[in-house]
């Protein structure tokens, strides 16, 4: 049978392994050059979308306009899939490496992934507070359950909501004008946090 050339998914992903192998997060010797080229490729929503496409990420439908969800309501404002799936700093970024690109580069070698690649780890609170953390400080009536959610997390860290609760990402439907929050699912966070406060 005579050998045909690897698909571009196919070789993107083989060089992010041997980036990711070369970073040291696989023992080898080349640290800086490898987090170099893994975050080069990272940077790049093609390659994200390479894999992660339907439904999640529908890389294309984030390049039109107007917007029709939260990722590609960032994607209009030129933040990238990476800046938004990391944590803040070098820190976020290598863990983003470390957990989440290094298990589905492993499941991709072995030809145990899921296609679609499919989102599993749920983004923290501060993913989103990198950038957005002004919302917890503005103490009014409309942004109080922003104000208190912290409270409600500390007092309560497995059944307090998080930021993705009220604001979807990757789902269409949400009201631009707040955030691309879903009135429906906000309801029942409202409702819970009422509950838990009383």
């Amino acid at each position: 049978m005579p050998h045909r050339p690897a698909p571009r998914r196919a070789r993107r992903v083989r060089k992010l392994g041997a980036a990711l192998i070369a970073t040291g997060v696989l023992a080898a010797p080349v640290p800086a050059a490898g987090i170099g080229y893994a975050a080069h490729l990272e940077n790049h929503d093609t390659f994200c979308a390479s894999c992660h496409t339907q439904p999640e990420s529908r890389y294309y439908d984030l390049t039109q306009a107007p917007a029709v969800d939260l990722a590609s309501s960032h994607a209009a404002a030129h933040v990238t899939c990476i800046q938004c799936h990391s944590g803040a700093g070098l820190t976020g970024r290598l863990s983003a490496m470390a957990l989440v690109a290094l298990p589905d580069l492993v499941a991709f070698q072995r030809g145990h992934y899921r296609a679609p690649a499919v989102v599993t780890r749920p983004l923290g609170d501060d993913h989103c507070l990198k950038c957005h953390a002004d919302v917890t400080h503005r103490q009014d009536f409309n942004n109080h359950f922003h104000v208190f959610l912290a409270t409600w997390q500390a007092r309560d860290p497995g059944g307090a909501a998080t930021c993705e609760d009220c604001h979807v990402s990757h789902v269409a439907g949400g009201d631009p004008r707040m955030g691309y929050l879903v009135e429906a699912t906000a309801v029942q966070v409202c409702q819970r946090c009422h509950a838990f406060a009383s």
